[in-house]
């Protein structure tokens, strides 16, 4: 008894220690992680073109350049698509302004709360002009200081990789080697299978997005298309909140009450399409994590990283399921993290039962 409490003790500090070390250690890690999973998306190709007898040090650097054409391409394309939703700016602020005049009529006549005073009240609970800049100007100047971690982080990775993998394979008995190197390369495999397997999704839901509002009549229809497929990074809330955010401009705008409930019916039809046949065919099943897992590992990632933390939430998730599936005393945690098919959930019914009527 003692043994197992004392087991259970060394477990929960050791798991309190390193959700600590996540914690604190987020202006280092941070960037570190994204640049290692970003940096497994690459590898093939940068070991591609060094089979075409590229230098290493060039094959890295078109890499990194081709990593930045995605980029900016993805940021042109929603920068476009806001300069055609300013042209409707004026519309929306003036919506949100009636609308704000009958928050305000409701409240003063229910509340008996009087306009000027629900003013000053929204006021003093606003932040100054000047605390807003100079925390926008450190938002920008962190993000830029991140993008350029994240950048050099994926050059020195993808340059050092052999590098790197000689170093977990000497660190181990030789008679455990081979299974370390599988364990590196499903783990790499896996973080690329999910990285290129979102950016199918997004683009099949850019697509399905776009004809679904654009048969409703949506105004900047492929704006919000754009918008709903890019929040696929956040499992389950991206799409709602990319819904949300359509249905409440549309309602602003003037859509008529048929209309909202189509763009409802369109996410809920693409849903369908997306969790029934995409998924199954995109993500193989080293990626499929239980939904129970991914909202945990989300709202961690969210509390320990923010942003950051919920887009890497996932592929960190996915990795640790394959180191876990490969050792023997955390196994039982592979079992707890996957995705159980139905089928495989039926042959494990029928095996305990057979082994109760023996």
């Amino acid at each position: 008894m003692r043994t197992t409490t004392s087991s259970i003790i060394k477990k929960l500090l050791i798991l309190f220690l390193l959700v600590s070390g996540l914690y604190f250690g987020k202006p280092f890690l941070m960037p570190l992680a994204i640049g290692g999973v970003l940096a497994t998306l690459f590898l093939p190709l940068t070991r591609w073109l060094q089979k075409k007898k590229l230098p290493k040090g060039l094959s890295v650097t078109l890499c990194l350049l081709f990593f930045l054409l995605m980029v900016t391409s993805v940021a042109a394309l929603l920068s476009w698509q806001i300069s055609t939703l300013a042209s409707d700016f004026l519309l929306l602020k003036q919506r949100a302004l009636e609308v704000s005049d009958d928050i305000q009529e409701y409240v003063f006549n229910h509340l008996g709360v009087s306009a000027q005073k629900q003013t000053q009240i929204l006021l003093d609970e606003q932040p100054s002009v000047n605390s807003i800049v100079h925390m926008m100007a450190g938002s920008v100047t962190s993000f830029l200081t991140n993008f350029i971690l994240v950048l050099a982080y994926i050059f020195l990775l993808l340059y050092y990789s052999d590098h790197i993998r000689s170093f977990f394979l000497k660190i181990i008995p030789v008679s455990d080697r081979h299974e370390m190197e599988e364990v590196l390369t499903k783990v790499s495999h896996v973080s690329q299978q999910y990285l290129v397997g979102l950016a199918k999704m997004i683009g099949l839901l850019w697509v399905m997005y776009a004809i679904g509002f654009t048969l409703l009549g949506v105004k900047n229809a492929i704006f919000f298309a754009v918008l709903c497929g890019l929040l696929e990074i956040v499992p389950f809330i991206g799409n709602i909140t990319g819904t949300s955010l359509t249905v409440v401009v549309s309602a602003v705008q003037g859509a008529s009450v048929p209309m909202l409930l189509g763009i409802i019916g369109t996410y809920l039809l693409i849903q369908l399409i997306q969790g029934w046949i995409l998924e199954p065919l995109i993500l193989g099943p080293q990626v499929r994590i239980n939904p129970f897992t991914t909202v945990i590992v989300l709202v961690i990632g969210q509390l320990l990283w923010g942003i950051p933390g919920i887009f890497l939430a996932i592929p960190l998730i996915a990795m640790l399921k394959i180191v876990c599936d490969h050792v023997e005393s955390l196994k039982p945690y592979g079992f707890l993290i996957g995705d159980i098919e139905t089928g495989k959930i039926r042959k494990l019914l029928l095996k305990r039962k057979k082994s109760d009527l023996i």
